[in-house]
């Protein structure tokens, strides 16, 4: 080797560290000693559903405002660290819950790196923990249903020797015992570890045969208009294109269902889809971040979910509905999760509507 020359080590190339702020999947904000924003990552524009253009120059507690009094009163004193957990921000036109984090920069008086990270994110320990609460009800299902097939047999042999007035008596087990096999079915979709293959499919395809599906069941004459409107450009998304439907056929019925019981009549369902660009949604998938820039959102004009079960709309036998089982939602995430996406549920008191949106990973461009 040449006198003065030497090899390349590892860190040689290591990216910098506007590179590494870039590629954080939670919200990171640099303030000035005026409390104003003065950079955002991509993350940020992601959570706050706003760019970088608008946010930067603006100050901070007015950008997240109306903040907890305590929280505002800590974030407009400079030099202050703070740890505010599962505190509510605006965010567009929407409110989240957030978890924040305030840290002065020493070196410069009154300048603070600020993080948010929305509560019930999915990471890797919250997976870990979920899919082990899904498995239990897959072994009990699994236990369940040879039983069932018994009591199921046993009541159609005793229809067939009861009088014509009490087999409705019979009918009324195989019914009940029918009903119960298919709680179980969903929820041992809920424990599978098994996953379809992904493959490039037309998003639009897959939801306009959810809606025709959901239009079908509801027949002519419906009071709940379902409306489209689609990026015609978005590209092909990296999905299954069974579970697609599935999922988007679960998240029109939940709106049908709500836009029902519109506040003021005249419930409507809207779908969309558009390419989130510049924005960096991303999932943590096997130690790496996996970007989801294709989005599809089902709003209703419905009464919304009620605020005590926000945070927990996604966990099995969770629902709102007096005779909701809570799995549907549950299996939707375990579908979505399945395909690396997203799904994520806000509410925009406001507006007085419902937004479930989903990511999706774009397919690849054949070379």
């Amino acid at each position: 080797m040449a006198s003065g020359a030497r090899a390349d080590r590892p860190g040689d190339h290591a990216p910098d560290a506007r590179a590494q702020i870039a590629g954080l999947i939670f919200a990171l904000l640099l303030i000035d000693g005026e409390g104003r924003i003065v950079e955002v990552n991509h993350a940020a524009e992601s959570l706050l559903g706003t760019s970088a253009n608008r946010m930067v120059g603006t100050l901070l507690v007015e950008r997240l405002g109306p903040l907890d009094a305590r929280v505002e009163a800590r974030l407009r004193r400079g030099d202050d660290a703070l740890v505010a957990r599962d505190i509510v921000i605006a965010a567009g036109e929407s409110e989240i819950r957030v978890n924040l984090t305030v840290s002065p920069l020493g070196s410069f008086p009154g300048w603070r790196v600020v993080t948010l990270s929305e509560i019930g994110h999915e990471d890797p320990v919250h997976k870990q923990g979920g899919d082990a609460m899904l498995s239990a009800p897959a072994v009990l299902a699994h236990e369940i249903k040879n039983p069932l097939a018994a009591i199921r047999g046993a009541g159609q042999l005793v229809a067939r020797k009861l009088p014509d007035a009490d087999k409705k008596l019979a009918r009324m087990i195989t019914d009940e015992v029918d009903r119960i096999a298919r709680l179980i079915d969903r929820m041992q979709q809920l424990g599978s570890t098994r996953t379809g293959a992904v493959e490039a499919c037309n998003p639009h395809e897959a939801i306009r045969a959810a809606v025709a599906t959901m239009r079908a069941a509801e027949g002519e004459g419906s009071a709940i208009e379902i409306r489209e409107e689609f990026d015609p450009s978005l590209p092909p998304v990296l999905a299954n294109r069974d579970a697609l439907e599935q999922v988007l056929i679960n998240l029109v019925s939940n709106a049908r269902d709500a836009a029902r019981e519109a506040p003021a009549g005249g419930g409507e369902i809207v779908v969309q889809t558009r390419f989130v660009s510049g924005l960096a949604f991303s999932a943590i998938r096997q130690g790496r971040a996996v970007p989801l820039p294709i989005e599809i959102t089902v709003t209703d004009n419905g009464a919304g979910i009620p605020a005590e079960l926000r945070d927990h709309v996604f966990e099995p036998f969770v629902s709102s509905k007096p005779s909701g089982q809570g799995l549907g939602l549950a299996l939707v995430r375990k579908l979505v999760r399945d395909m690396n996406g997203n799904i994520s549920h806000e509410r925009d008191s406001r507006a007085g509507l419902t937004h479930f949106r989903l990511h999706l990973p774009q397919a690849r461009r054949r070379s």
